[in-house]
């Protein structure tokens, strides 16, 4: 069996090779705190056991993927990668059997994401470079080229998505990773500063209450579970993100479902916001 500490090593390995397209022994340095040589023997063993994963190159001086390139150690979830990326969560550690305690956890289907497509997102990410992508919406039949900039990656709670200024739109819109198409092409530095991202960079509070049309009872295990103060839940957020979360919390801000167990929590300063929801 794999020690421990080599498989969170190998895990690194395949991670940075398959989502960002080149390994050097720097980032098993940084992340493990450990020395040159040690870097290079661990890198040397994975590569003698996983023939055909990577391969130097002497001109990027780093490893890279080969197009064999096989994961042992990783998901494929483009989710792995971002929630690791952006601290959400370190590597799960395997622990002793005898002191796991028994769980579920309901996994949603991962969306289809190629390293093909977030490689050149993160090139782009990291040195504020411009894009062309192929991105087919759902609102539209036809796939959609166009020039972005990308900004951030962003988690809505149920999937990640890309925060990019879109010279098409001339505004900045979220982008589904799954919906892009091909392999985005390097198009250069930015012609312009970019301008701010307003609904990015103001803040709203949205007032959360129980709905009323349920019982005294109801609403008041409501109240519990969401520890709310004075009956509402006030969450001070991003305009951007509002709209997501109020849709991972199943709050209709349309219509009211006709039956008010169904929906359970409403907008109550539905008026005050809704210049920035609709």
């Amino acid at each position: 069996m794999i020690k421990l500490e080599l498989h969170r090593r190998y895990w690194l390995i395949e991670l940075i090779n398959y989502w960002e397209g080149r390994l050097t022994t720097g980032h098993l340095r940084q992340f493990f705190g450990i020395s040159r040589q040690q870097a290079s023997k661990d890198i040397n063993q994975y590569q003698q056991e996983h023939a055909g994963n990577l391969i130097y190159c002497s001109t990027r001086k780093g490893y890279l993927p080969t197009e064999h390139f096989n994961p042992a150690h990783i998901s494929g979830d483009v989710a792995e990668y971002l929630n690791w990326m952006t601290g959400q969560s370190a590597h799960a550690m395997p622990v002793d059997p005898g002191y796991r305690l028994d769980h579920a956890i309901l996994r949603p289907p991962a969306r289809s994401v190629s390293a093909q497509i977030i490689r050149p997102i993160v090139h782009a990410l990291r040195h504020h470079e411009r894009l062309e992508v192929d991105y087919g919406a759902v609102s539209s039949t036809d796939r959609d080229g166009r020039i972005i900039v990308p900004v951030r990656f962003v988690n809505t709670g149920s999937r990640w998505h890309l925060r990019a200024w879109c010279e098409k739109a001339q505004n900045y819109r979220d982008f589904v990773l799954s919906r892009f198409h091909g392999t985005p092409i390097q198009e250069g530095k930015l012609l312009a500063p970019l301008p701010p991202d307003t609904r990015w960079n103001t803040h709203i509070t949205l007032s959360i209450t129980p709905d009323p049309r349920l019982s005294p009872e109801q609403q008041q295990a409501l109240i519990r579970d969401y520890a709310m103060e004075n009956g509402q839940l006030r969450l001070h957020i991003r305009v951007a993100l509002a709209g997501y979360l109020l849709k991972e919390m199943q709050i209709n801000t349309k219509m009211l479902d006709g039956n008010p167990a169904a929906q359970q929590l409403i907008l109550a300063n539905q008026d005050e916001v809704k210049e920035w929801l609709f």
